[in-house]
């Protein structure tokens, strides 16, 4: 799951990339409005992090535009505890959720996830296919009820096929998704990463989609 974050603490904003990534998330860190603005333009996120308090305007503003062209990016505001009236604001402009300062890291990873599941349709917090259930809560993966070791892209690749088991997901997509702005991609990270699932898992559980991409082999449950 790839995530935006908008926050001026530089402080702040690396701890958060940091917390959030060992969460399972990656995480591109913004400071500025502006600098909000051309990310949630060029890239897809699956959520949002979103301070109020920026030096060039308010979080506020950055809703409001995402809202206005009919973007439904999930949405997280961190806000003073206090300051009621901005939270007000804030779900009433369409965000979905909110945390106050100073909050918990492990509360925070929990609310992007519930805005994320909701966003995608999902009800269930756990991923099903083919006896393989992943939890991206705990970050663990179990095949036919047994432990399985997964590597966090491994873990990814896999949670991305699975959240649309019905869609052939391309390798562009996974790499987004997997690899933040700062990381360098190989190029045959992605593949590297089915081959390990195939031996994980079978070579049948992961079809080729020839030019396309790959997806889930089998019918859903």
């Amino acid at each position: 799951m790839r995530i935006l974050v908008v926050e001026d603490d530089t402080v702040l904003l690396d701890g958060l990339t940091v917390g959030l990534g060992l969460s399972g998330f990656t995480v591109d860190g913004v400071a500025t409005c502006e600098d909000a603005r051309i990310a949630l333009e060029t890239q897809p996120y699956d959520a949002v992090v979103l301070d109020l308090m920026l030096p060039d305007g308010s979080g506020l503003d950055v809703l409001t535009a995402l809202r206005q062209r009919k973007d439904g990016t999930p949405v997280v505001l961190l806000t003073a505890r206090d300051q009621v009236a901005d939270r007000i604001a804030g779900l009433d402009a369409g965000a979905d959720d909110y945390v106050g300062k100073p909050f918990d890291l492990d509360e925070l990873a929990a609310r992007v996830r519930a805005v994320a599941r909701r966003g995608s349709g999902r009800s269930t917090p756990t991923l099903e296919w083919r006896g393989v259930i992943l939890d991206p809560a705990r970050q663990e993966a179990t095949a036919d009820g047994k432990a399985l070791p997964l590597t966090r892209r491994e873990f990814g690749v896999l949670r991305a096929l699975m959240e649309r088991p019905d869609v052939t997901v391309s390798r562009a997509t996974l790499e987004e998704t997997l690899y933040g702005w700062q990381e360098q991609v190989e190029s045959n990270a992605v593949e590297v990463h089915i081959h390990h699932l195939r031996a994980k898992l079978g070579t049948d559980f992961i079809r080729t989609v020839r030019g396309l991409g790959y997806r889930l082999s089998g019918e859903a449950p």
